[in-house]
């Protein structure tokens, strides 16, 4: 099985949709109703969960997914402001209704942590290891605190951490290196662990020194992007050795 070293791995930073919490599917839902509200005003075909949420808008910000998805199609729109109404025909305003559908689905049902996830956190910090979990979203800190999890991160980085700090959004290593200078550690001694193609890029171009690919729904897009190790749930990360007491 494959496996994740304490002896030389002294921290994990973790995506939060669809690696810590079963959000993933929530986010492209919200996605697919509004961009095909807005391809179809234009007889344009329609988003496909499958390909563009996987490509184009996993792992990035809000409105980065907007952006490079419509440049998929052709589409520029103006960016507009914070202040549009959701659905305006601007990045800001699908970003905005993409927002509120997500957060209706997230306060009707609740939040659900994965098993395997939860399960794998709690070894980590038995064995000594710092744990950190990050998102694009500004509503990253509520979802893991919904989920009853805040008590198994040692630290959190958000969207609005990305929006004080100005930190750029995946494939940029810059919100996963947060993560791992607010552990005190550098990134050869960090692993990440993510479920989209940008994060698994970001993971990559930062130096960190694990990989871990959770490719849940079989594309194989993640070995693609280069992670060290994938696997379709993290049950099948076997966790060895201990984080060395000096370290800790």
């Amino acid at each position: 099985m494959p496996s994740l070293d304490l002896t030389r791995i002294h921290g994990v930073v973790f995506d939060t949709d669809g690696v810590v919490t079963d959000t993933a599917r929530v986010h492209a839902a919200a996605w697919k109703q509004t961009f095909d509200a807005f391809l179809r005003a234009r007889d344009l075909p329609p988003f496909d969960i499958r390909a563009d949420y996987l490509r184009y808008v996993d792992g990035r910000s809000r409105l980065d997914g907007v952006r490079t998805f419509l440049a998929s199609r052709g589409i520029t729109l103006p960016e507009g402001g914070p202040d549009d109404a959701p659905g305006t025909p601007t990045v800001h305003g699908l970003g905005r209704a993409k927002d509120a559908l997500f957060m209706e689905q997230v306060s009707r049902y609740g939040v659900a942590a994965f098993p395997s996830t939860v399960a794998l956190l709690r070894e980590l910090r038995r064995r000594g290891s710092r744990t950190a979990v990050v998102s694009a979203s500004r509503h990253c800190g509520a979802i893991i605190a919904s989920a009853g999890l805040a008590h198994l991160f040692d630290a959190l980085v958000d969207g609005n951490d990305s929006a004080r700090l100005a930190l750029p959004g995946k494939p940029d290593p810059a919100l996963f290196l947060e993560a791992a200078r607010r552990l005190g550690l550098p990134p050869g001694r960090v692993a990440v662990v993510e479920d989209a193609l940008a994060g698994v890029q970001a993971g990559r171009r930062g130096g960190f020194g694990l990989v871990v690919g959770v490719d849940r729904g079989g594309t194989g897009l993640l070995a693609s992007a280069a992670a060290d190790i994938v696997v379709r749930d993290l049950d099948e990360l076997t966790v060895t050795g201990r984080v060395p007491v000096m370290a800790r």
